[in-house]
């Protein structure tokens, strides 16, 4: 026999080999997952939600597995720092990201030259958690309900100022939102943290504020601000009306803290991160409901499909108003 034929012929035993093996490799995988730490990113700075959010599911998770979750905070660039971090990781399953939609699904839409895709370099592992958002006002603020408010504000358009964490933010675009659905006219002033921005609600510089309610219920509980509307029912607040219940039905801004991966994880490490991750929220259910975050039980795949038709809403509002990270 030729050394040709040799060689092929010993490249065909090769393949039979590794296909009759790929099956086992696959499963030893799933199987001995995690044997070592694993990385939660988290893209802002610790004290967050999202920071609060993913500290709590790793130390879940550390529980549940038996072995370490661990939160690296890779903050900057809104986010996209430690989602392109996470993005370029090793395809090992020893790394995600767990980041706000800003993220995942906003950002793309805002940054001109954003360095990476998440689209097509983040997969979807598991929704995790909506952040309950309220809108708040300064006590002196002559408006005790969102008609009254949005009444007020049509009056002098522009006169009611408003704080966010910056331009593109969740809150950023919430109040962009209810512009639009009722007709206004806002004061936007960007802060580089919503905390100065509270504290400028209090002392009358600002009249009003969207934010997560988990970093805004300090405030309201102890009467330095006032409550006029949620984005979804709390046992929390519960005598304060939904956006919908207050004239605003068509409102959707939600805020949410997810877990992806970078593309080209084994599949049966997503599937067996996103079971995992459904055990740790059912485990911290009571803790999440305290801090304002609604545990989402879902698959990869009807994450992928809800973040899909996030993006694709996203896309046409931020297009629809013209809205740019340099604004």
């Amino acid at each position: 026999m030729s050394a040709a034929r040799l060689f092929q012929s010993a490249l065909c035993a090769l393949a039979s080999t590794l296909i009759g093996v790929a099956p086992a490799s696959v499963s030893l995988a799933q199987d001995t997952w995690p044997s070592r730490p694993v990385k939660l990113i988290v893209p802002s700075s610790p004290g967050g939600g999202t920071d609060v959010f993913g500290r709590l599911l790793a130390q879940a998770l550390s529980d549940t597995t038996k072995q370490s979750f661990f939160v690296e905070n890779r903050p900057g660039a809104s986010g996209n720092i430690g989602a392109q971090a996470a993005a370029n990781a090793p395809k090992d399953g020893y790394t995600f990201l767990v980041a706000s939609n800003s993220s995942t699904a906003i950002n793309l839409y805002l940054y001109k030259e954003l360095q990476f895709d998440p689209r097509k370099e983040l997969a979807p592992v598991a929704r995790g958690v909506y952040a309950i958002s309220v809108l708040i006002v300064n006590n002196d603020l002559k408006a005790h309900s969102v008609p009254e408010f949005i009444a007020l504000a049509k009056k002098e358009p522009g006169a009611l100022a408003y704080g966010t964490p910056g331009t593109g933010s969740a809150p950023y675009l919430g109040v962009r939102m209810l512009e639009e659905l009722a007709g206004l006219k806002f004061t936007h002033a960007p802060y580089k943290g919503i905390g100065p921005a509270y504290q400028d609600l209090i002392a009358g510089r600002l009249q009003f504020i969207y934010a997560d309610l988990a970093s805004a219920l300090p405030f309201v509980q102890s009467g330095k601000v006032r409550a006029l509307a949620v984005d979804r029912k709390t046992s929390l607040l519960p005598n304060v009306p939904t956006l919908a219940e207050s004239g605003v039905p068509k409102f959707d801004a939600p805020i949410s803290f997810s877990v992806l991966g970078p593309v080209g994880v084994p599949e049966p490490v997503v599937k067996r991160m996103a079971e995992d991750v459904q055990k740790a929220l059912k485990a911290i259910a009571p803790r999440l409901e305290q801090v304002a975050l609604v545990p989402v039980y879902d698959t990869p795949a009807e994450f992928a499909a809800s973040l899909d038709q996030e993006r694709a809403m996203w896309s046409a509002f931020i297009k629809r108003n013209a809205i740019t990270a340099e604004q």
